[in-house]
């Protein structure tokens, strides 16, 4: 019986692009990419199969979603024995990634390149399971604690000169105001409210956002081997073992911080085909639901900013289309004509012979949502826990009531019992992330709209229902929720069309159901 010779493990898209490939044997770049990009070219499109071979080696792979993770072997190699170890691979992928997309895996490329490293130092030994590699990956090595240690006061001191940064920048700006200045960039408009603080703001914004994490007190060690001795499954000893070697090390900013500055970034990144008059259409929601249904208050506040680039597009008017069934209250800027918006819907300036200020944002036009009414709840969440025997058993449902909403990045926390392992899932739409250094369980879902309207989690753990609340929701859109547009935008002068773009986010700033 052959024995298995990997030359290397990766994770590719069905396009044949490396995300994280790590080999084994000395192999150059060049000839990885090379045999990673022959590999979908291979496939007999519209069979199933698990290998193909060339005369040199055997892809052994797996899709995943739209990518694949696949492993090439010698030819000589055990097919039985790859499959096995495959299996393996592709499981290790969603302990690290909170979905099978490019930009989660490459984010992760280093957690699973070591996890990989593991599967073959010990898979030639012995079987491995989950558990083994994940403990092995996560111990600590006294290289890594100097290696942290050094990090740490770098980003320490990263964040000092930040501050210190942010602090004259501020300082800048109430110097101006107080000489009666306008701050830089607040145009003659004096929206200060708006675009002033901007740039200081997201400034310290972020300083605040990746401060977070330290003042958490780490977590208390969970009281190791009794609780384990308690609960005799073997399965949660190894996940006690896990949590409590996760409570010891590891007090750098966990993946998830860095994912929520990612998402503050995200909503002011410039798309890239902006126009010389560009729109920002944002609405925030805030939303509060009892847990037996019932909504105890709801909020929503949208906003136009309004960027001109280009001085000859100083002088125009926006056409707004508000398509409202709701009842939101709408308000101009004073500047605005406010009469003109009222009668015909257009949002210009007063004085018509003015222009807008030019490069800086401009709000132009807000609105406000306030209700109880429970069918403009865009998406209900019912939590439904039952006491079982040993725990409870927790069913979880979503239902988008807005059919023209698309959510994206979609995430439903619910808070968990602490220091009785993880939650024994179900079934499940999407996935789930086991947050146990914060006892949550994050159920992930990429996608929520009208094709994909409802979905359903199932698990079970120690617990009282009243564990569970209050579950926490968070998306981001690029449909807004009011149905209010820009269809489009002329000149004071002649009327003439002017081009545009618009870039629309509707975000969460607080989403709960107690």
């Amino acid at each position: 019986m052959h024995h298995t010779v990997l030359l290397a493990a990766a994770v590719c898209t069905k396009a044949g692009k490396a995300i994280v490939s790590r080999q084994f044997v000395e192999m150059t770049r060049t000839r990885i990419e090379g045999l990673l990009a022959a590999f979908p070219k291979l496939m007999n499109t519209g069979k199933q199969h698990t290998f193909v071979e060339t005369e040199s080696v055997r892809y052994v792979y797996q899709p995943m979603e739209k990518l694949y993770m696949v492993l090439i072997t010698t030819k000589n190699s055990n097919i039985l024995e790859d499959l096995e170890t495959l299996r393996l691979f592709s499981r290790v992928i969603p302990e690290y990634c909170r979905a099978l997309e490019e930009n989660e895996i490459s984010e992760h490329c280093f957690d699973l390149i070591f996890a990989f490293d593991e599967i073959v130092a010990l898979g030639y030994r012995e079987n491995v399971n989950l558990a083994q590699i994940r403990t092995f990956t996560e111990m600590d090595s006294h290289e890594e604690k100097v290696f942290r240690a050094v990090r740490e006061t770098q980003e320490r001191e990263a964040k000092a000169e930040m501050r210190r940064k942010a602090k004259e920048l501020q300082q800048a700006r109430r110097d101006a105001e107080r000489q009666g200045k306008k701050a830089p960039g607040f145009g003659g408009f004096g929206s200060s409210a708006v675009s002033g603080g901007s740039t200081a703001a997201m400034i310290t914004e972020t300083i605040i956002e990746t401060e977070k994490p330290k003042v958490a007190p780490a977590p208390a060690r969970p009281s190791g081997p009794s609780k384990a001795l308690k609960l005799g499954a073997k399965g949660k000893e190894v996940d006690n073992f896990v949590d409590k070697l996760k409570s010891e090390g590891e007090t750098i900013m966990s993946s998830n911080m860095g994912k929520r500055t990612s998402e503050t970034t995200k909503v002011h990144v410039p798309p890239v085909n902006m126009e010389s008059v560009h729109m920002k259409i944002e609405e925030k929601i805030t939303l509060t639901c009892g847990r037996d249904g019932g909504l105890q208050n709801m909020e929503l506040h949208g906003m136009i900013m309004l960027r001109i680039s280009e001085d000859k597009f100083g002088r125009i008017r926006l056409h707004v289309e508000n398509e409202d069934k709701k009842g939101v209250q709408l308000q101009t800027h004073p500047n605005v004509d406010k009469k003109l918006f009222t009668s015909e819907s257009l949002i210009g300036l007063k004085n018509p012979e003015k222009s807008f200020p030019v490069n800086s944002d401009v709000g132009v036009l807000k609105w406000r949502l306030q209700t109880t009414e429970e069918s403009f709840i865009p998406l209900t969440i019912n939590c439904w826990p039952s006491e079982s025997g040993n725990g409870c058993d927790v069913n979880i449902e979503y239902e988008l009531q807005e059919d023209n909403l698309e959510l994206n990045d979609v995430v439903i926390t619910i808070p968990l019992p602490s220091g009785v392992g993880a939650p024994v899932i179900g079934e499940i739409d999407g996935e789930y992330r086991h947050d146990s250094r914060r006892n949550t369980l994050e159920w992930c879902l990429p996608v929520i709209d009208a094709k994909n309207k409802s979905g359903s989690l199932e698990f079970s753990i120690a617990g009282q229902p009243n564990d569970f609340f209050p579950v926490q929701v968070s998306f981001i859109s690029k449909k807004n929720y009011c149905n209010i547009q820009v269809t489009k935008v002329t000149q004071v002068d002649g009327n003439s069309p002017v081009r545009f773009s618009t870039e629309t986010t509707f975000l969460v700033d607080k989403y709960e159901i107690l």
